[in-house]
């Protein structure tokens, strides 16, 4: 009887290993690049639903989203029955985690760094949360040698230009992006130098800020380039016409998910970034 116990418990405890070893069948995204990450892994076809940030491959806008903003709620990740959700870290509350966790759902917090390091080790780290390590390997190295190519060739082509990011929904709402940020590591990689150094985050825009730190380059996610109307609009910028910038249209904009990705394009946002500046 006894014997007939502890064989149960060993094929339990082999069930349960099996289970833990095998890739989820459902899972959600809640930023896009943990959704291009799961795609160049292969696993494009198991993502069910994503956020609203999530765009690449062109294919992901036809999935459900999982709210209409940035929030999300513990009953509309359970709607689509995953068996793992991947989430930024800080981007989903213990409440809800525990909610999710409660009907089965296990949660993945994923922490992204947006160093060259950080890079790969975010690409490491979605792979093992979805069980892909062997394939997670092989990607990083190729994302590494390719990354490699990208750098080579910005060395080989300086830049040096003094690029200003604006963070645009319209014009009242504009943010400038400070040091230790994404956008100040790209503008690095791609062999610009940020016009602002003074401070770290973002900080509103003003005028007087603009003036001061005369950028050669005006860098914008495309939606906020259309959102303030576009080149001529953004040249009637008050202060602007005082800038290089300004005084020469290098206005110049990306598709925010290659930008600040900092996942498996690495190499196109660096290559792109530098052919504009």
């Amino acid at each position: 009887m006894k014997r007939y116990f502890y064989l149960l418990l060993f094929i339990a405890g082999l069930t349960l290993h099996s289970k833990a070893q095998a890739q989820p069948k459902r899972i959600v995204t809640l930023n896009g690049a943990l959704t291009e990450t799961l795609d160049a892994l292969g696993l494009g076809k198991s993502i069910v639903a994503v956020d609203v940030t999530s765009t690449y491959p062109a294919y992901v806008n036809t999935l459900p989203k999982v709210s209409k903003n940035r929030s999300v709620s513990a009953e509309g990740l359970i709607s689509f029955s995953p068996d793992v959700v991947l989430a930024p870290d800080g981007s989903v509350s213990k409440e809800i985690e525990s909610q999710i966790n409660a009907a089965g759902i296990k949660l993945v917090r994923i922490k992204q760094i947006f160093t060259l390091d950080g890079t790969y080790q975010f690409i490491k780290d979605v792979a093992a949360a979805v069980n892909a390590t062997a394939k997670g390997d092989i990607l990083i190295k190729q994302t590494k040698d390719k990354v490699a190519k990208a750098l080579a060739l910005v060395k080989q082509q300086p830049k040096n230009a003094k690029v200003l990011f604006i963070y645009a929904r319209g014009p009242g709402v504009m943010m400038v992006a400070g040091k230790n940020t994404h956008i100040d590591a790209i503008i690095g990689l791609a062999g610009g130098k940020n016009a602002v150094s003074s401070f770290n985050d973002f900080k509103p825009y003003t005028t007087e800020a603009l003036v001061e730190a005369n950028p050669d380059v005006i860098l914008m996610f495309d939606f906020g380039f259309s959102s303030l109307g576009g080149m001529d609009s953004i040249l009637k910028i008050p202060g602007m016409a005082q800038t290089n910038a300004g005084k020469n249209k290098r206005i110049i904009q990306m598709d925010a998910d290659l930008l600040i990705n900092f996942s498996t394009r690495l190499d196109q946002a660096i290559l792109q970034l530098h052919s504009k500046i």
